[in-house]
């Protein structure tokens, strides 16, 4: 595929919103089809990791190794985006990515995508508040899963 075919898939996408059609263009030069088979680790807790997704299709599990169990923190789909850590270079991964069933993405190098935002800070301003806001997300999502699972009330039912 050439960049002219990710075009419409990127502007349809959700992360894309704030993008004008210039930007749009030029993030279609980075990015690259990759899928995921079910059950696959796409990447662990502590991985460097290099790329980071927009989904299309498909769900994706975000969880984080406690002790010897792995708590589920959430569940991604169509439209989500997941591996921010790669545009925060020499920081390991959060969480671990696994596929849930058949995943296919845009894929973008993180240091190329770093590189774009420097050549045109209008590009990187819009990109970095989209992460923002992912991060925030994952924040809250993170906190309320913990809250349910080590709650006193989660502790007596069993958990």
């Amino acid at each position: 595929m050439n960049p002219q075919d990710f075009q419409p898939l990127l502007a349809r996408h959700p992360f894309s919103k704030d993008f004008g059609p210039r930007q749009i263009a030029r993030l279609s030069t980075q990015a690259r089809p990759a899928g995921f088979a079910p059950e696959q680790i796409i990447f662990r807790s502590g991985d460097e990791c290099t790329d980071f997704y927009l989904i299309m299709n498909g769900r994706v599990a975000l969880e984080m190794p406690v002790g010897k169990r792995v708590l589920h923190i959430q569940t991604l789909s169509d439209g989500d985006e997941f591996g921010f850590s790669a545009l925060i270079m020499g920081r390991p991964m959060t969480f671990q990515a696994r596929a849930l069933q058949p995943v296919e993405t845009l894929a973008f190098d993180g240091g190329r995508l770093l590189a774009a935002c420097h050549e045109d800070p209008e590009l990187g301003f819009v990109l970095m508040r989209r992460l923002l806001l992912i991060v925030s997300e994952r924040l809250d999502a993170t906190r309320l899963q913990l809250m349910d699972t080590y709650s006193p009330v989660a502790a007596r039912a069993g958990n």
